[in-house]
């Protein structure tokens, strides 16, 4: 695990839709350099967290801490800008355009140039185009999708679509990663290569991450901390051999042990 310094603290979250309550007193850090898995049942709440983390959704009450800013009182348009990037359990890409244009526009946070220097193309605009396409090659390289830079994301197939949407999130920069079930939808080898993805952005680059993923035998292996969630309450939460033998997290969850 890495350092104990909290980045990330989601304090006291409840959050409805009409009736329906999606959160309720939901509390959990996230420290610095961990791996942080959160997993429940299908409804329990998950994805609504996240996308209160993103500020997609505005919660009832509560307030989530990020590094000394409150994103509950930040506008959405500002989160990444602060360091996070997420990827989603429904893909969002520009289907029509290259993989290399679809990370080319996830540099736009990070660029200083005006629009007349832009239009023309001239002097430091020239040298900051080129400082964002080393940037952008250099993770086409990290994923391995040399072979598909230019072709056209909605013509690729399922699994390559989740890697470009992986490589647009890194293009950001995060100090925070929040990944919606990265692998759903794939065959054994291509959660074997985005498991491996997923551990060498850990390792090499150093960002923390919140992951969300159904694959549990994956959120043992790779987690530092696991939080449960069962109809928007959180049930458990600790390292993965604890929660492997939780009896709540059994009964709501993983089911019988053999």
């Amino acid at each position: 695990m890495g350092s104990s310094s909290v980045l990330l603290s989601v304090e006291n979250i409840s959050l409805t839709f009409g009736r329906v309550r999606a959160l309720s007193h939901v509390s959990c850090d996230v420290r610095e350099g961990e791996i942080l898995a959160i997993i429940g049942p299908n409804g329990a709440g998950k994805t609504s967290l996240l996308n209160c983390i993103s500020h997609f959704y505005s919660p009832d009450s509560g307030r989530i801490m990020f590094d000394g800013h409150d994103l509950t009182k930040t506008h959405p348009s500002r989160i990444s800008r602060l360091g996070i990037a997420r990827t989603f359990q429904n893909i969002a890409l520009y289907t029509g355009l290259s993989t290399l244009d679809n990370l080319m526009a996830a540099r736009h946070i990070h660029m200083k140039s005006g629009m007349l220097a832009s239009l023309i193309y001239w002097g430091f605009a020239h040298r900051e185009d080129l400082e964002h396409r080393r940037v952008v090659e250099e993770i086409i390289d990290f994923l391995e999708m040399e072979a598909i830079r230019k072709t056209v994301v909605g013509a690729l197939p399922h699994g390559l679509r989740k890697r470009v949407e992986l490589g647009r999130a890194l293009a950001l920069e995060p100090r925070l990663l929040l990944l919606d079930e990265p692998m759903t939808g794939m065959n054994q080898e291509e959660k074997e290569d985005m498991a491996r993805f997923i551990l060498d952005i850990h390792e090499l680059r150093g960002v923390t991450m919140v992951l969300i993923e159904h694959d549990m035998g994956l959120v043992m292996d790779i987690a530092d901390r696991v939080v449960v969630l069962d109809f928007g309450r959180k049930i458990a939460e600790g390292p993965p051999h604890e929660i492997k033998q939780n009896p709540d997290v059994i009964k709501a969850y993983l089911g019988q042990e053999h």
